[in-house]
């Protein structure tokens, strides 16, 4: 059997790096001093740095894992964000992984501490570390919690609990998480003046809130209009101090488009109770919806209050004005409404092949919808099927 070859193996992984590494794979044999394993494994992880981690891709050097490692490794632009949350003398970061997180996170701080409980993570993260310049991240290979009952106490914890059940299946409960924060929170805020916690864009915020009791701020992060992630911000001090027991959790929504962000959108859930919503007796000139953190926070009737628009019916969730404002979200303008009486309904649509179909508050799914009006994915048109403020149903088309 012919000897792999190290350098030989890196010469192919640079020069091969946009390749199929499905292709190269049963390649292996043309390449007989070539550890094809290695360098699908380290091929593969480029292609996905590229994307989503641009500033490791051009690190040469950087060494990749296996692909369910990339697969739930933060994105940069989520670990900058989450970056510009905290700082200080002393960070440790407990479910170390790739270590894109921590990476980010470490240049806010004098110290850290990378804790990771699986070996070949903890010898990437090392020989990646020193290549980032980033000699100050000390790296533990143990268990995170077991590290967390002896350690000393930090300006910043982090955790990204592990979101699947033993058979793959994605989780959402804080409970069903690995490590379950919620057993281990009043240790989490001994030990870190501010606890950082990633967790599954899907939770339910609310049901967070009543099995956390040390809740500063949540931070529910979308980019492109897709929520990523749900970060949460523990402090002792909520739970012990007069001064913040009373104090509301602040929610804020952050939007990241075209890889910038966008003017956070923050509130109590005592502000939204009491916000002022008027409902539209009528569709305005313009037609608002939304974006997906927006979406999954919850300012229902905020968004109307501050942005002086108004909301269609209290559960469909689209705003309208006559005179257009600048809204966290994506802006229409409307150009006909229609019902759903089937001579009014061939009117409204003669001449529109294809559209692009939203429903909000509305009985049909968009693929029933869709094969209803018998109308193609995609073009200029937006149709957005709704219920109004008296129960009534329509089809609006908008433009952008």
């Amino acid at each position: 059997m012919e000897k792999k070859s190290l350098s030989e193996t890196r010469d192919f992984i640079r020069s091969r790096r946009k390749d199929d590494v499905h292709v190269l794979a049963l390649q292996a044999g043309k390449y007989p001093q070539v550890d094809m394993q290695e360098a699908v494994i380290q091929i593969a992880g480029w292609q996905i740095a590229e994307k989503k981690i641009p500033s490791w891709a051009s690190t040469e050097g950087i060494r990749y894992p296996q692909h369910l490692s990339m697969e739930q490794c933060s994105s940069e632009i989520t670990a900058r964000y989450k970056a510009s949350l905290v700082e200080g003398d002393t960070f440790a970061d407990l479910t170390g992984g790739f270590g894109v997180d921590c990476s980010f996170i470490a240049r806010r701080f004098l110290h850290t501490h990378y804790v990771e409980r699986q070996e070949t993570l903890c010898k990437l993260a090392s020989h990646n570390f020193t290549l980032l310049g980033l000699g100050h991240i000390e790296v533990h290979h143990a268990d995170g919690i077991a590290y967390l009952q002896q350690m000393a106490p930090v300006d910043c914890l982090y955790l990204d609990p592990a979101r699947r059940d033993s058979q793959g299946g994605k989780t959402v409960a804080i409970s069903d998480c690995e490590p379950d924060v919620s057993e281990l929170e009043s240790l989490l805020v001994e030990k870190g003046k501010r606890v950082m916690i990633k967790l599954s864009p899907m939770l339910d915020i609310a049901l967070a809130m009543q099995e956390l009791k040390h809740i500063s701020q949540v931070h529910i992060v979308a980019v492109n209009n897709e929520c990523k992630e749900l970060i949460i911000l523990l402090e002792k001090q909520r739970g012990r101090c007069a001064e913040y027991a009373n104090k509301e959790v602040v929610i804020s929504c952050e939007q990241i488009v075209n890889n910038l962000l966008t003017k956070p959108f923050s509130f109590t859930l005592e502000e939204e109770r009491n916000a002022f919503c008027e409902y539209a007796d009528r569709l305005g000139k313009y037609l608002y919806e939304p974006g997906a953190a927006l979406l999954k926070a919850g300012p229902y009737r905020l968004l109307a209050s501050r942005y002086g628009v108004k909301k269609l019916h209290p559960n469909s969730h689209l705003y309208t004005s006559d005179t257009l404002v600048d809204f966290p979200g994506r802006s229409f303008q409307i150009e006909a409404v229609s019902g759903f009486g089937k001579k009014e309904l061939k009117a409204f649509l003669q001449g529109i092949g294809k559209a692009n179909l939203t429903v909000r508050n509305f009985p049909s799914s968009v693929a029933e919808l869709r094969k209803k009006l018998k109308v193609k994915e995609g073009g200029d048109i937006y149709l957005f099927a709704t219920t109004l403020k008296e129960g009534e149903k329509v089809l609006i088309k908008c433009v952008k």
